[in-house]
């Protein structure tokens, strides 16, 4: 009798665990989404991320600016792939750490002219990697729309002396879809 009970427990522990494995397997995991703020101040920024499990994944943004006049960045566009670790309970979203590695191309040096009070650019577009690392929250309804915000920060490595600044900053508060 006692084997008899012991059987259907472990019966239903392994139904139990494989439904839980069904689930996460049967999640959505790609995601496109875009930076809403960017447009704003003439640039533009587009991402893809692929979901690992459900505690992790791994993406790409691709960033450009397509009005000079509007945007006040040294940034011209960037290419910046990234490794995320969630920490939410939820699949793949609530707080998370990312570590990225960003391929820039940064105005170089601006000198300003005391005489005609202008500014202008010495030398010509710098293109530059950096490594950084980041935090943000992510929010998906269950018909997998996605609010998320993130900020991080990063420092140049090979030609920080040919432009302004030596870090870079990521911020975002991206709109997208999961599927």
């Amino acid at each position: 009798m006692k084997k008899e009970y012991l059987i259907i427990l472990i019966l239903f522990y392994v139904l139990t665990v494989n439904s839980q494995n069904r689930t996460s397997e049967n999640e959505k995991r790609n995601e496109l989404k875009l930076n809403v703020i960017l447009p704003l101040t003439g640039a533009f920024e587009a991402t893809y991320e692929r979901i690992l499990n459900d505690k992790s994944s791994i993406g790409i943004s691709a960033f450009t600016v397509y009005n000079n006049d509007n945007s006040h960045e040294d940034l011209n566009y960037s290419i910046s792939p990234y490794y995320r670790r969630y920490f939410g309970k939820k699949f793949a979203s609530g707080f998370f750490a990312e570590g990225f590695g960003m391929l820039s191309s940064i105005d170089g040096k601006k000198i300003y002219d005391p005489n005609d009070n202008s500014i202008f650019t010495k030398g010509s577009d710098v293109i530059d990697f950096s490594l950084g690392i980041g935090l943000g929250g992510k929010w998906v309804t269950k018909s997998g729309f996605i609010f998320e915000v993130n900020a991080g920060w990063g420092k140049l490595l090979f030609n920080a002396n040919k432009t302004d600044h030596d870090q870079v900053a990521r911020f975002g508060l991206n709109f997208g879809y999961r599927f």
